[in-house]
């Protein structure tokens, strides 16, 4: 073989004889490898064919082996590095969720590498319906399913990848679903909608026990504390403002308790407007409602959860409403959503009268004042993870504004402190529980 190298006025002859070895070795060499040896080839003309200064001073990025010259030991290091290049197999890291219940269908999001090209996913067996999000992303829906933990397969033309016992299916007891994924006429926001679906468990759901229905609230982060209207300040025991993130997704009660609820599980109404089955319960005690709960296997929120909740990602005084998406400051408009100061006669009205908010829950401002489970104190300075409020004292917190005050008690930010055995007929409850 002959290579004429020229520069200018200078030229150099060269021949090689190639061994029948080396001839054999450059069939099994790729095309890529092939091209980077001629690449070699021509940068190392260029190279020889510089005055030496010029050479000293350059850099050749094919010199391989770092000697100052592109030459045979170069070649040499590409021709070791020869064969088929490795093949990006996939691999999974985590699913999430990693558990959901056996009768429903559950999103969830498998998390890995090289997925791109996906043909096929199953769960515990089950093909599922899938999307390749990106190259590291799937999402899936697993089926419904018998109880246990399943392995979850990912083909790709690249390979196979299985992670055993990736996902859990159980049995949830406690609950009948209602509807699986949220209603956007009630949860207006996608990004919340996909928070919903992406938690695995069903949005709509009755209680069994108690026959209350539940919707379920995601995890979320939210500033908590002093949130004024037009016509109110904050009371001081609403600051300092401070970061709050709840960890996991809980279900809530859509309405505050009814008498009929109340009646069908503890044997008597002890409310004082007992006129319509469909009313709040009240008259309830803070300690009255843990007999309930106990009888039900359900809890009252905690002050966090009963604000994030109101608020329904807002961060005004009043949570949103039929016009207003993003909430309000508006005493004028609080109507809209609350009975309050008398507005429609002073006492108690059928829960799920007013607009609901952007989770789908209403009468968090008025009708009656609800209980929270925490103790009653002042808020700590800097970012909480899921707070339960002070360990000790003797008060428990009340949320939402009731049917006979004004508007700045219906405020989303606003709190008040009662004796745990207090019973008011302004008082009430709603119930949560941890899926």
């Amino acid at each position: 073989m002959k290579n004429t190298l020229t520069k200018g006025t200078m030229t150099t002859m060269t021949t090689m004889n190639t061994p029948l070895h080396l001839t054999n070795l450059f069939t099994h060499v790729t095309r890529a490898r092939l091209n980077n040896i001629l690449r070699l080839a021509t940068l190392a003309a260029a190279c020889l064919a510089l005055p030496t200064h010029a050479l000293a001073q350059s850099t050749c990025p094919e010199d391989l082996d770092g000697s100052g010259y592109v030459d045979s030991g170069d070649v040499s290091l590409v021709l070791l590095a020869s064969g088929e290049c490795p093949v990006p197999t996939p691999s999974i890291s985590f699913v999430n969720p990693s558990s959901g219940p056996t009768a429903v269908f559950t999103a969830i999001t498998i998390v890995g590498t090289n997925f791109t090209g996906a043909t096929s996913v199953t769960v515990g067996g089950v093909a599922a319906s899938y999307v390749v999000v990106s190259a590291n992303t799937i999402t899936a829906i697993a089926l419904a399913h018998s109880v246990g933990a399943v392995d979850i397969v990912v083909v790709t033309p690249n390979g196979t990848v299985t992670l055993v016992g990736a996902f859990t299916y159980f049995v949830s007891s406690w609950y009948t679903i209602l509807e699986q994924a949220p209603n956007a006429a009630l949860v207006p926001d996608a990004a919340v909608r996909a928070n919903i679906v992406a938690s695995g468990f069903p949005w709509r759901v009755r209680d069994n026990s108690s026959g209350i229905e539940m919707l379920l609230i995601p995890g979320g982060t939210f500033t908590m504390g002093c949130s004024p209207s037009n016509s109110y300040v904050c009371n001081s025991n609403e600051n300092p403002t401070h970061q709050v993130t709840l960890s996991k997704a809980f279900y809530l009660g859509k309405t505050e308790v009814t008498q009929a609820q109340w009646q069908a599980k503890m044997g008597s109404n002890p409310s004082y407007f007992s006129g319509n089955a469909n009313n709040p319960v009240e008259q309830v005690s803070w300690n009255d409602i843990a007999g309930f709960n106990t009888a039900t296997g359900l809890r009252l929120p905690s002050e966090a959860e009963w604000e994030y909740a109101c608020r329904g990602g807002t961060t005004t005084a009043f949570h949103s409403m039929p016009g207003y998406p993003n909430g309000t400051n508006d005493d004028s408009l609080l109507g809209n959503i609350a009975w309050f100061n008398c507005n429609g006669g002073c006492n108690t009205h059928p829960v799920a009268g007013k607009a609901a908010n952007a989770f789908g829950m209403y009468d968090m401002s008025g009708n009656v004042w609800e209980w929270c489970n925490d103790r009653y104190g002042s808020y700590a300075a800097g970012n909480a993870m899921d707070p339960a409020g002070p360990s000790s004292g003797l008060d428990r917190v009340l949320r939402g504004g009731y049917w006979t005050f004004g508007s700045g008690t219906c405020r989303s930010s606003s709190r008040h402190n009662i004796d745990p055995d207090i019973r008011y007929g302004l008082i009430g409850f709603r119930v949560a529980r941890t899926p």
